[in-house]
């Protein structure tokens, strides 16, 4: 890694719509306090489809945002095989980088959240504010679907997690 030059890697799925928006309100808030510090031409804060995303870039980030819809009370497909793809690639490689979870669910989004943390401890990562989730209420077929947005204050909560780690890495 370049001492100079930070890198936020924000590795997110969404199928409806919710979780991108929370990965992007994420960044935002990680590019919004680079500007504050006068850290643009040293700081990335970049999104990163699941799918798209391999241990490489892992390797090449200082920090993480984790990003993912619960499905069926788990974390979802996508973002599972995300990590089962990366995860001996980069084993005792991230050691002690900081991260943050966010999670999007109908009612619980805990079953997301203890998956993600287990395998941010195996990569002995280090949390940086506990995991946020966000409800969106979603419980018929339809509902569950559905295109969604988030509201202004879980967009907030976003934007504050992707500030701090900006903060931690600059």
């Amino acid at each position: 890694m370049d001492s100079m030059h930070r890198r936020l890697l924000i590795v997110w799925h969404s199928r409806t719509g919710s979780a991108r928006r929370m990965a992007e309100a994420a960044r935002e808030g990680a590019l919004d306090i680079a500007r504050e510090l006068g850290a643009t031409g040293r700081f990335d804060a970049r999104l990163s489809p699941a799918a798209q995303t391999g241990a490489d870039d892992l390797l090449k980030a200082d920090g993480f945002v984790f990003c993912a819809p619960e499905n069926l009370g788990s974390l979802s497909g996508e973002m599972k095989e995300f990590f089962d793809r990366c995860y001996y690639g980069v084993l005792d490689r991230l050691n002690g980088r900081p991260y943050g979870l966010l999670v999007a669910a109908g009612s619980d989004g805990q079953g997301a959240v203890r998956q993600m943390e287990k395998i941010c401890t195996g990569w002995r990562l280090e949390a940086v504010a506990p995991p946020r989730i966000v409800l969106t209420h979603a419980q018929t077929p339809e509902a569950i679907a559905a295109p969604k947005e988030i509201g202004p204050a879980d967009q907030a909560h976003c934007h504050e997690l992707g500030g701090t780690l900006a903060a931690l890495l600059l």
